[in-house]
């Protein structure tokens, strides 16, 4: 069997290099304000267009083995040169990590189904968050009321109808799937009275129309699009406290924070790599840094975080009249003269809160909450 999927990448690969791109995905491409890319399709023609108009490209794929990137980074909305692009039935490669037929689509569909929430939670989240282009999918039937119902949080016919869906399909999709998109579709909307290419063509032109061409990628450097605000920028070892600082990160969406509102790196940083520029950008644009104080952490003498608290601690000297550092001891017992490597202006005159493994008490949950619906009223956020 593995030398079906090696054939078929091969097959693939040179069908591809000699027919080219097609035009349509590069006017996708060239429209910069799309920067969430879904492909059904397992070749590269989507990737290498991007690759073209874009600065860079973070391809997620969707891998039933867990060999390959499966989640969307979380400070995706702050990378604004950057394209993501989900493989959702995997990538071209010479084993079988890719649907060449039905049953293994519905074997993909089925991981995403039982494994969504824990491998592709970010991804799951922004689909569910945000509206809907689908550009000649072809699905089969029951793939299609799969695919919208797993890109919604709760069920059809409860959907909110703020939010909207358009399919571009044509011929128009079979009746049966028409009838249920009209009973139970919420916002989705049929177009099938003009074919997925003369859509893009004419969308490409409208946006082009409107806002001047695409950004190249020289455009994007030198004027940059800045992105908003965090209010929370959470700090934490990722050696010791990866698991609070993600209850935490938790609790801060179930106050109704959305990801843009929270600063939140998943990435492993040692103590020796580099001090990113966007992570100091994020320290130096929130509203409110959070660093995360537990025993295992403060036993280390070198760590990433130190730089991170070291970064606010500078910023926090030309703040005046409010709040900036809130530190948040993650141990069960909260004693905070218990730590040592906690910089001495914070012991002397910071209210540390309480968060025991990433659960805020009560009284942490009612400042936090407090705290981003002072920030909404005085206009930060959107």
């Amino acid at each position: 069997m593995d030398d079906l999927y090696d054939f078929v990448n091969n097959a693939i690969n040179s069908v591809t290099k000699d027919t080219g791109i097609p035009k349509p995905l590069h006017q996708l491409a060239q429209i910069t304000d799309f920067r969430l890319f879904v492909t059904l399709t397992i070749d590269e023609l989507l990737s290498q267009s991007l690759k073209q108009h874009r600065t860079a490209v973070n391809e997620i794929i969707h891998s039933l083995t867990g060999e390959l990137p499966r989640e969307l980074p979380g400070d995706w909305r702050q990378r604004r040169e950057e394209a993501q692009l989900f493989y959702l039935f995997g990538k071209t490669r010479a084993a079988p990590m890719f649907a060449i037929h039905d049953e293994d689509m519905l074997e993909y569909a089925h991981d995403l189904i039982v494994n969504g929430e824990k491998t592709h939670k970010r991804f799951l989240d922004e689909l569910r968050s945000n509206n809907l282009l689908l550009i000649g999918c072809n699905f089969p039937e029951w793939l299609s009321r799969f695919f919208l119902r797993a890109a919604n949080r709760t069920r059809l016919s409860g959907s909110d109808s703020l939010r909207k869906a358009w399919l571009i399909e044509q011929p128009q999709p079979e009746e049966g799937f028409t009838c249920f998109l009209n009973s139970y579709g919420g916002g989705t909307k049929i177009i099938s009275d003009i074919s997925p290419v003369e859509f893009v063509a004419e969308l490409h032109r409208r946006w082009t129309q409107k806002y001047g061409g695409s950004k190249t990628t020289a455009d994007f450097v030198a004027n940059p699009v800045a992105p908003r605000k965090p209010t929370f920028f959470i700090s934490y070892c990722r050696r010791t406290d990866q698991f609070s600082a993600e209850k935490l990160y938790k609790a801060l969406l179930d106050m109704t924070a959305s990801e843009g509102d929270v600063w939140f790196d998943h990435d492993s940083i040692e103590p020796g790599d580099d001090f990113p520029e966007r992570i100091r950008d994020g320290i130096l644009n929130c509203r409110y840094f959070l660093p995360l104080i537990s025993h295992k952490a403060d036993a280390l003498d070198e760590a990433y975080f130190y730089r991170e608290w070291g970064e606010a601690s500078e910023r926090k000297k030309a703040i005046r009249g409010r709040p900036f550092i809130i530190p948040i001891i993650v141990d069960q017992d909260f004693q905070p003269t218990a730590y040592h490597r906690v910089p001495f202006d914070w012991t002397d005159i910071q209210d540390f809160a309480h968060a025991p493994e990433g659960q805020p008490d009560d009284k942490l949950r009612k400042r936090l909450t407090d705290l981003l619906r002072d920030v909404r009223r005085e206009g930060r956020l959107s």
